[in-house]
């Protein structure tokens, strides 16, 4: 990661991160937000809110420094506000993002659960990565992740398919109502690739999970 820079030296154009000067891919590096009409500074998910916007690399540590250091009104060149509670609904938005695409893969049959279908998708070179509940039993993480381990191989650059835990039982339970899991694997496709790409976001966002 770039050094952070002085308030003076910050770029106000462009697609580059207001903290640390950063470029990146906008869908998956940096998170565009622009001032709402109230004042606030609201998160552009999508990249598609009218307006000047500015960048902020997609990690929360480095928008609550963007908050910390009221870099906002600068970039955005406005009277604008970013409340303390930013980083949660930035937060929300990605998980949002993520349980929508869980539930477009499942509907395209590129999303499947239950431990014994996850392990037996991993087993079959089929999985493109794995979730738990971050409460799951560990006897059942374990079976599958020594699944992927074992996997890993019987591919050519040796490497294991990602593992997810990033929601609790509850949180998966209220999102996803009738379609929750505790074990569950994305399945090669446009959508389970969708899956694992807003996985990955939600992850680099609030820091790496357990495996």
């Amino acid at each position: 990661m770039a050094a952070d820079v002085k308030d003076d030296e910050l770029p106000v154009n462009g697609r580059m991160c207001i903290v640390t000067r950063e470029s990146g891919e906008t869908e998956d590096r940096l998170i565009r937000f622009v001032a709402g009409p109230d004042g606030q500074v609201v998160p552009d998910l999508k990249g598609k809110l009218p307006g000047r916007g500015c960048w902020v690399t997609a990690e929360r540590a480095i928008l609550e420094k963007a908050i910390a250091r009221k870099l906002f009104a600068r970039a955005l060149k406005a009277e604008v506000k970013a409340e303390p509670s930013l980083p949660d609904e930035v937060d929300r938005l990605l998980a949002q993002q993520l349980i929508g695409m869980m539930n477009m893969a499942r509907k395209a049959a590129q999303f499947i659960s239950g431990a014994s279908k996850t392990e037996q998708a991993v087993r079959g070179l089929a999985a493109l990565a794995t979730f738990h509940a971050s409460d799951a039993a560990p006897d059942g993480v374990r079976k599958i992740s020594q699944a992927r381990k074992a996997m890993s191989f019987a591919v050519e650059d040796g490497s294991e398919i990602p593992a997810f835990r990033l929601f609790t039982a509850a949180e998966l339970d209220s999102s996803l109502g009738s379609n929750s899991f505790i074990h569950a694997a994305a399945l090669a496709g446009q959508a389970g690739e969708g899956v694992v790409k807003r996985a990955k976001a939600l992850e680099r966002y609030r820091g790496p999970s357990s495996p």
